[in-house]
């Protein structure tokens, strides 16, 4: 499959830029966290009520941001709810939604010919290890550098897009959003039509 993309963030940048916010951020409280988790809606990995290409895209994202005692993580910023609201809106960048699926049938397409099932069915260290595969093509790190974007938006925007429920992410990162907050008919996407910039492949 030829999937061919570019944009400007690495998994390793990912992380670095995600251990120095931790050491700037308080602990989220582990009471708090555990409530957030346990209450309606709010489970840590809420994502099997969908399907594929969801059901990988929301492992992929637990795989790059695993949630700790007193750190959310990709379940808990509701990653993947951001990630297919964004994705499946009309006035969403096309191109995104189509290397982003793409990528999901490559990394099945991996799994399957390498360890024999789906990447969701795949253990932890085996998931990691095809990410760490994939990630050594410009394709697979263009793909996963998608995806880490997109993982830091749902991080820091506001609730009202599907992401960092109750500002979990601003309270864990200390952060005073800005003011007004949109309501939820005056998202970016109701606002108008877009003008996408196509990324240099």
């Amino acid at each position: 499959m030829k999937i061919k993309h570019t944009v400007g963030i690495s998994r390793r940048e990912f992380l670095a830029r995600l251990a120095m916010m931790g050491a700037l951020a308080a602990s989220y409280p582990a009471a708090a966290l555990q409530k957030l988790r346990t209450a309606t809606g709010r489970v840590v990995n809420p994502d099997r009520a969908y399907k594929d290409p969801w059901l990988t895209l929301a492992a992929v994202q637990q795989q790059m941001f695993p949630a700790g005692d007193d750190i959310p993580g990709a379940g808990d910023i509701r990653a993947i709810v951001y990630l297919r609201n964004t994705l499946e809106n009309t006035a969403a960048d096309g191109e995104d939604r189509e290397f982003v699926f793409n990528g999901v049938e490559w990394l099945n397409d991996l799994a399957q010919e390498q360890k024999g099932k789906p990447f969701i069915d795949l253990d932890e260290a085996q998931r990691e290890t095809l990410l760490r595969k994939i990630e050594q093509s410009n394709a697979g790190q263009n793909w996963l550098s998608l995806l880490l974007t997109y993982l830091f938006e749902a991080l820091l925007a506001d609730p009202v897009y599907g992401g960092n429920p109750d500002g979990i992410g601003w309270q864990w990162l200390q952060h005073q959003p800005g003011f007004p907050r949109p309501p939820a008919d005056k998202t970016w996407y109701r606002l108008g039509k877009p003008i996408h910039f196509r990324r240099k492949a």
